[in-house]
């Protein structure tokens, strides 16, 4: 019995050991990254978009691989090219006729599925190809379509920088007031089917470090936003960000996989770290561009 004891005490120490060096790991890359990030987002142009097109490259792989790791047999190799041209084309083209690229890359990824030697299973194979490209690659995209907009809106070109920033600021605010007020005052489940980590109280208090994190960038970048504009991004934002992250928990359980891969050593992969983005991403350049900047 006593032994049995001694081991629980033992991985408990492991354990909080772990989560030590894990929290050690996130502080490091964080403080690596974001500089790197604001440095590169403040120059846009072509260097903003080699950024956004790596992020989208490495996600595509974790996407891809995971469903592997479900049996699927994806076209990596068309998903790729396709899903790293998008943003190049979006750039180029100012979002301009996308539909027609998407087109080509949709009727490719099928006329290959002609020529595969192993018949069967030809609609999942199309699908999650398919899949990858829109849900990392097209929605990704937008983290370019946002920096460019002053293009489109005939603002000054900082004023793109001002917008990543904001959309940055939204989604990890969210992440660091969710993380932080679930694990001091969590009780009540979010979502326990999928990610039972997550709890009513931590989603609020994210809300309220978005609503605060918005009301600074306002304050300080984007001082044309009016204050209930803002206070609306960062509902939106919240809730929409959330539904990616869970988005993203779903797929990693249905493949049973606790990270979509260790390429962000702390924060899991790529997806793990940007799976709020790629919805809240699109959400605020559509409010921007619709609502705010016509």
């Amino acid at each position: 019995m006593s032994d049995i004891g001694y081991q629980n005490e033992g991985e408990k120490k492991k354990s909080g050991s772990d989560k030590s060096s894990s929290l050690f790991l996130r502080l490091v890359m964080s403080a690596i990254f974001l500089p790197c990030l604001l440095v590169i987002a403040w120059r846009g142009g072509i260097y903003y978009l080699i950024l956004i097109d790596i992020i989208i490259l490495v996600g595509l792989l974790e996407f891809y691989r995971m469903m592997e790791v479900k049996g699927l047999s994806p076209y990596k190799t068309i998903g790729i090219l396709s899903g790293i041209a998008l943003p190049w084309y979006i750039f180029f083209q100012q979002g301009i006729y996308v539909n027609f690229l998407l087109s080509i890359i949709f009727i490719g990824i099928m006329l290959m599925e002609l020529a595969r030697r192993e018949k069967g299973l030809a609609v999942y194979h199309i699908s999650v190809t398919v899949f990858g490209v829109l849900y990392v690659a097209w929605l990704g995209s937008h983290l370019v379509l946002i920096r460019e907009l002053p293009v489109l809106a005939g603002l000054e070109y900082r004023y793109g920088y001002y917008f990543v920033i904001m959309i940055f600021t939204l989604t990890w605010c969210y992440d660091t007031g969710a993380y932080t007020i679930g694990r001091l005052f969590g009780k009540h489940k979010l979502f326990p089917s999928i990610s039972p980590g997550k709890t009513i109280e931590g989603a609020l208090g994210g809300l309220v470090f978005s609503i605060a994190g918005i009301l600074i960038v306002r304050q300080t970048l984007l001082t044309f936003l009016g204050i209930y504009e803002a206070i609306g991004l960062a509902f939106m934002a919240s809730i929409i960000g959330q539904l990616g992250d869970l988005v993203e928990s779903m797929l990693k359980r249905d493949v049973k996989i606790k990270d979509s891969s260790g390429a962000i050593p702390g924060h899991g992969g790529v997806l793990d770290r940007f799976d709020s983005l790629l919805f809240t991403a699109p959400m605020i350049y559509y409010f921007l561009k619709y609502f705010i900047l016509e």
